[in-house]
């Protein structure tokens, strides 16, 4: 399994260096792409009506993707949600995604991260719901300083557990605001932070009801009759795969800045009905979602729903 991994891993890094000088940029060695390469700040996905953008300023050079020696997550990913806001008591929202959480790991769909490393291995194909917690404390607009204060107290107040092989998800009620571009310029962001002596990764995903033509792909109706909770599993689909390959901002990114899941953003691949007649993609557990794809790092690179992708049906 180990000399596979390894064989695997340099067939990858062997077409991850540019072999052209590209537009507008000094020549440099592969030993300098960190230094040019723009660093991404885990906000990359954009707004619904600006589906594809990253994956469309991406020169088709090796696999679109390049490696800038940070850490990736190993082993089973843990997910903890923390409810934030005015969350009613009848809202289907925080089981739904529960559900997501539970299910999403082992899936051909989350597969796709396993073509992404590190110096000990790729991303496995494991993710764990650890559990929730909730918060209102900090009033209903918040700066990004109170989405790490709240995972913060989430971890020292003993709700959550301190774990740095886990991403902790804020997620807000629709009248909770998230002043540096909630809904203008991002549906959801990652990052990380120094908390209880641990690198913890954490992220922010808002309720797309405070603007659903922004951070919703349909809103009229959805695979699970919650368009609030299927259009955040969405944005936590694409947090938690950037989060689990660039969990510090200094690992799997392309030129641009834009990380693996920013390269596919608001794309959605072949699609089905679900048996409401919204639309759907993938079944993960018991339920149908609509799913953004994931850029798989491999073959030159290609935005997909699955690792492996579909054989494509031979003509008659």
């Amino acid at each position: 399994m180990r000399a596979w991994w390894l064989a695997f891993a340099a067939a990858v890094l062997s077409c991850g260096v540019p072999s052209e000088t590209p537009r507008d940029e000094t020549a440099v060695s592969s030993s300098a792409l960190d230094t040019q390469d723009a660093k991404p700040d885990g906000r990359g996905g954009g707004l619904a009506n600006h589906a594809g953008a990253a994956a469309a300023r991406t020169k088709p050079s090796s696999n679109g993707i390049f490696y800038h020696q940070g850490p990736v997550l190993h082993g089973t990913t843990r997910v903890y949600f923390i409810w934030y806001g005015t969350w009613p008591a009848t809202s289907t929202t925080p089981a739904i995604l529960a559900d997501f959480a539970s299910n999403v790991g082992g899936s051909p769909y989350y597969g796709i991260n396993t073509t992404y490393f590190d110096s000990v291995g790729p991303v496995a194909n494991a993710v764990a719901f650890g559990g929730s917690t909730t918060d209102s404390s900090r009033g209903t607009s918040l700066a990004d300083a109170d989405i790490q204060g709240i995972v913060a107290d989430a971890i020292s107040t003993g709700r959550l557990p301190a774990d740095a092989n886990a991403v902790y998800f804020v997620l807000t009620s629709a009248d909770v605001a998230e002043t540096s571009g909630f809904c203008t310029t991002y549906c959801g962001w990652h990052t990380h932070a120094t908390l209880s002596g641990l690198d913890v990764k954490y992220s922010f995903v808002g309720d797309p009801a405070r603007c659903p033509s922004a951070c919703t792909q349909q809103w009229a109706s959805s695979p699970n009759a919650d368009p609030s909770a299927d259009g955040m599993a969405n944005i936590i689909a694409h947090e938690l795969e950037e989060a689990a390959t660039d969990p510090d901002l200094n690992a799997w990114y392309d030129r641009r800045g834009a990380e693996n899941a920013d390269k596919c953003a608001w794309t959605f691949g072949t699609t089905y009905a679900a048996a409401n007649g919204s639309l759907a993609n993938m079944r993960l557990g018991a339920r149908d979602w609509l799913i953004q794809r994931n850029w798989v790092n491999a073959s030159g690179g290609y935005c997909a729903l699955s690792l492996p992708a579909p054989a494509l049906a031979s003509g008659p």
